[in-house]
């Protein structure tokens, strides 16, 4: 078989298609370049190990073809060096070979063709050819490649499937539609509200959370939540033009929810009296700007590109998971307030799901795709038949009535479950206004103080941890490279930006990629980055209609508080599932994660329960207690300030998580192959590969008039 194939430097690059060329027994394969370093064979890719329900491309498995030693394909690069060019007719597949290899790829996988627009001009099929010598040969290599055929499928993600006629690395995707995508008006607007729809939990669910325990009314929250939605389709529209460009949600994060309570129960605020709300919300709008506006520093600084070198899968997935963990007080001791009513909406959401997660109306498995808002809407509507069936009225009793009032034994024992199981408690709908304009500063002039601001900034570190694994995990499913170190740094700069906006127009959090956002591209296989714009679009209109507000405000409590256990819980998961970039099997990454994920639960329970006897007297709800640590931490130094800072930031789980991970991640030893480190495009791939310009540049020609920036961008 040596005396048929051609040498090296004679043969021609083979174009694409369905066909492969011939494999010459004695050039080995040699290592790629992380591999060069580590001393690892490329046969292991930390890619491998998701299945296609997480967001991972499924192919069946290829027979993998060796090339000379000087095409071997850079893995990290994404590209081949050059081959010179000859004019042997007999390197062509001829009719019958060509065809003889779509039958036996046509049953593998459909591979959506990336545009002209690349640089690479798309596939091409093979030329015809009728040499008699190359189709014995094409035959014996089939022959070859039917013996080496594995019976196991093949997980791709970012190991390149297929060269391009420029002999750049083309991935295939499964995606209905990529990140540059148009599809057309009428898909783009029923895509972009698919997305918001799946992603209705994330956005919503914070504000109702944090407005009641400041003590704001219904009205409150419903002015809260039309503004978090104005917020996030501004902050969306301005990430996908000027950020990262990735088709990725801002909203407001579960990252910023724990600092928030524990603002919200600091112990200046628990003796005031009286409505709090406005004097906590500028409270937490200064603390939020000034920390919004140190992320930006970071992000524009190119501060952000020298920390990605500490952050990598192995730090990125017990922090997410930490977020998640970390709400458990509050999850199911609220839902016990109604069980019936808050065990049924957990159930709906589990089997929706799951369970029937696979059945598909239309081409889209709506099940899955809108398990949220579907569980929502079939318990909202059992709630309100059990309410009007008179299931829980009692006689003589009014929910209206504070129960340190009520006088009757009988009430008193039932009051708590009328207010919780009842659905016609809430007046937020009927008081809300049909037109209201979410303005900035609404609320007051913020108040800033250094401590809860220093809270904030350590938050916004996490927070931009939390957006680089965003960013890694949905660029391999829509884009076609991940981006830059600069483009991840402007991006992060951006949601600096983008919080600063929270924090003037007063959402209590700040603005953050969501972390729910790959499990949704995934799910819908829609990377569109219009889709999601024109989701933005109509996310700023809903939010000028003030009884959506009022409707999202009128949500009962127990059900929030069932939604919320399912979206902690993906959090969690979507965390941990940052592990398939690296070995998770390997014993350094099992020990890491174990001992960080450990002492995120341990190390916040000794702060948080330190100097808390049985018979202490708390003024907080049960739920609340583990956001009070401030003011009997176990850090009791003459300053004042130092304390609040200390004890508040080490009773966060995630904090905790972070710094655990990211010390024994880059302490302890371990091969690049093991620890699964991000490997993000070079800036030279911009200047190479045309389809990496068109998916990160800046529009409108904003990018020449940075150019001198050379830390954020290309």
């Amino acid at each position: 078989m040596s005396n048929s194939v051609p040498k090296p430097q004679q043969q021609k690059q083979p174009k694409p298609g369905p066909w492969r060329p011939p494999a010459p027994e004695s050039s080995p394969l040699p290592p790629s370049t992380w591999a060069k370093r580590t001393g690892f064979r490329p046969k292991f890719s930390g890619e491998t190990n998701a299945s296609t329900d997480s967001g991972q491309i499924s192919l069946p498995a290829v027979p993998k073809t060796r090339l000379p030693h000087n095409q071997q394909p850079d893995l990290e690069a994404g590209r081949t060096p050059p081959v010179p060019a000859t004019n042997r007719e007999s390197d062509k597949p001829p009719p019958a070979a060509a065809a003889a290899a779509s039958a036996v790829d046509k049953d593998q996988v459909v591979v959506k063709k990336r545009r002209e627009s690349d640089g690479g001009g798309g596939r091409k099929s093979a030329n015809a050819n009728t040499d008699g010598h190359g189709v014995g040969q094409q035959q014996s290599q089939q022959q070859q490649q039917q013996r080496r055929r594995p019976a196991a499928a093949e997980v791709v993600d970012v190991l390149p499937q297929s060269l391009d006629d420029d002999g750049f690395v083309e991935r295939q995707s499964h995606m209905k539609y990529e990140v540059r995508d148009s599809p057309g008006l009428v898909p783009i607007g029923v895509y972009g509200i698919q997305h918001y729809l799946s992603m209705l939990g994330s956005l919503i669910l914070v504000p109702l959370v944090i407005v009641p325990a400041m003590g704001g009314t219904q009205e409150d929250t419903a002015m809260v939540v039309s503004t978090v939605l104005f917020v996030s389709g501004v902050t969306t529209l301005l990430h996908t033009s000027f950020g990262s460009r990735l088709p990725l949600l801002q909203g407001p994060s579960f990252v910023y929810l724990a600092p928030a309570l524990a603002i919200i129960n600091s112990p200046e605020f628990l003796r005031l009296n009286g409505n709090n709300f406005k004097h906590i919300m500028k409270e937490l709008q200064g603390a939020v700007i000034i920390a919004s506006a140190f992320q930006a520093f970071i992000g524009y600084s190119g501060l952000m590109s020298l920390l990605l070198r500490l952050i990598n899968p192995v730090v990125v997935a017990p922090t997410i998971a930490a977020i998640g963990l970390s709400f458990y007080s509050y999850g199911f001791p609220l839902v016990g307030t109604c069980l019936e009513i808050g065990a049924l909406q957990i159930l709906l959401v589990i089997i929706f799901s799951l369970y029937l997660r696979k059945i598909s109306v239309f081409g889209h498995r709506i099940f899955l795709i809108y398990a949220v808002p579907l569980g929502l809407a079939i318990t909202w509507a059992a709630a309100f038949l059990l309410t009007e069936a008179g299931a829980y009225s009692y006689k003589g009793c009014d929910t209206n009535v504070p129960i340190s009032n009520v006088i009757s034994e009988h009430c008193r024992k039932h009051i708590s479950k009328m207010k919780h199981c009842r659905v016609d408690t809430s007046h937020a709908l009927n008081s809300a206004p049909w037109f209201r304009f979410p303005y900035p500063l609404q609320w007051g002039t913020p108040v800033f103080s250094w401590k809860k601001a220093l809270v904030m900034c350590v938050v916004s570190i996490i927070a931009s941890v939390d957006s680089v694994g965003s960013y890694h995990a949905s660029s391999l499913l829509v884009a076609s490279r991940p981006p830059t170190p600069g483009v991840l740094s402007r991006g992060i700069g951006l949601e600096g930006l983008s919080s600063v906006l929270a924090g003037l127009w007063g959402t209590g959090t700040g603005s953050t990629t969501l972390t729910e956002n790959v499990h949704t591209i995934a799910v819908t296989k829609m990377g569109s980055r219009r889709a999601v714009e024109v989701g933005a679009c109509i996310l700023i209109v809903l939010s000028l209609i003030g009884k959506v507000g009022g409707f999202i405000a009128s949500i009962p409590q127990v059900m929030i508080a069932a939604l919320l256990c399912f979206m902690w819980a993906m959090l969690t998961a979507l965390g941990l599932s940052n592990l398939r970039y690296s070995e998770a099997g390997s014993s350094r990454n099992i020990i890491i994660v174990g001992l960080s994920l450990f002492f995120s639960l341990s190390i916040p329970a000794y702060f948080q329960q330190y100097g808390i006897s049985p018979n202490t007297n708390v003024s907080v709800p049960s739920y609340f207690q583990p956001y009070v640590v401030a003011s009997h931490g176990p850090f009791r130094s003459q300053y004042g300030g130092v304390n609040y800072v200390m004890n508040t930031l080490l009773s966060m789980n995630m904090v905790i998580a972070f710094l655990v991970a990211v010390i024994l991640d880059n302490t302890v030893p371990g091969s690049r192959q093991e620890r699964g480190v991000y490997v993000w495009s070079e800036r030279e791939a911009a200047r190479t590969e045309p389809a990496v310009t068109k998916d990160y540049e800046l529009p409108f020609r904003v990018g020449r008039a940075f150019r001198w920036v050379k830390w954020v961008g290309f």
